[in-house]
């Protein structure tokens, strides 16, 4: 890897995660003297301050862009249900190459990583928390990996106020779409969706279960659905309540890790979020920007 002041040296990969695109390299380098970024802290942000995003657009080295944060806790609607990370929405202009960088509020502080954008969208850019990768890298240090429970099932929370919409039957829940070969899920019986639809712009795969509860808590509020996923650890028995068919019925299973997936683990389609370093096209990690903390 190339540092600022134009020297080469070899960086030793301590542990990656494809799924919130992070990683932890080693360097031979002196920390004496080198500037390190200082991680803020992302629980205090507000929409509407400035920040900056430094990075490699298309190759472009050390590229500033500026804007402001224009959302907070957006989720991934495709994400497997274990993985539904909040991530920070910006407007300042994140390309290809920008994947890896900080995301600094006024202070000088990192408060995110820039991670992805909307394909199909101007100015609409996300990044991981500083405070989700302060979480995860002590695992990427000691284990080389995240370690996380494998539920095997991708979808979105629906609620009730779709059905006069789509004219089907909805109770509010965590509409399953996808069911993953080999999962507890499969194991388990849940059924995923069968018939792909599109609504002001929002592709949902109906026909399959809705999870309403976990281990016997609701599942209607996106914020406390994210905290209640991300309590459970491998080795947990989990409860799923699940409607089908204008039936009830519930199923239990103890949570594995879950396996790595290779290759981009999100849908690249039209409008939907791009993973900067994992989507095809995108610049090597030589192009893509690194940050140095300080902790």
């Amino acid at each position: 890897m190339t540092l600022d002041d134009g020297r080469k040296v070899e960086a030793k990969l301590l542990g990656a995660d494809p799924i919130i695109d992070l990683a932890v390299l080693r360097i031979p380098v002196s920390r004496q003297g080198q500037p390190r970024a200082v991680l803020g802290n992302s629980d205090s942000i507000r929409i509407g301050e400035e920040v900056m995003a430094i990075g490699n657009p298309l190759g472009l080295e050390q590229t500033l862009t500026r804007g402001v944060i224009s959302g907070l806790n957006r989720f991934i609607q495709d994400s497997p249900l274990s993985l539904t990370p909040p991530l920070i929405q910006t407007d300042a202009p994140i390309n290809p190459g920008n994947s890896g960088g900080p995301l600094f509020n006024r202070c000088g502080e990192v408060i995110g990583i820039t991670t992805s954008m909307v394909a199909d969208a101007q100015n609409i850019g996300f990044a991981v928390p500083i405070n989700i990768a302060k979480q995860v890298l002590p695992s990427l240090v000691e284990q080389g990996r995240v370690i996380r429970p494998w539920f095997g099932v991708s979808g979105r929370l629906i609620s009730t106020d779709c059905a006069a919409i789509i004219n089907v039957p909805v109770v509010d829940g965590f509409l399953v779409e996808k069911v993953d070969p080999g999962s507890p899920a499969e194991r388990a019986g849940i059924r995923e969706g069968v018939l792909p639809i599109t609504i002001g712009g929002d592709n949902f795969v109906l026909g399959g279960d809705i999870i309403t509860e976990i281990n016997g808590q609701p599942v209607n509020d996106s914020k406390k659905f994210a905290r209640l996923i991300s309590s459970l650890k491998v080795g947990d028995t989990v409860q799923l309540t699940l409607h089908r068919d204008k039936e009830t019925r519930r199923v239990e299973f103890r949570l594995p890790e879950r396996p790595v997936l290779p290759g981009d683990l999100r849908p690249s389609s039209s409008g939907t979020l791009l993973p900067m370093g994992n989507r095809p096209g995108s610049l090597p990690l030589n192009q893509r920007r690194i940050t140095t903390f300080s902790r």
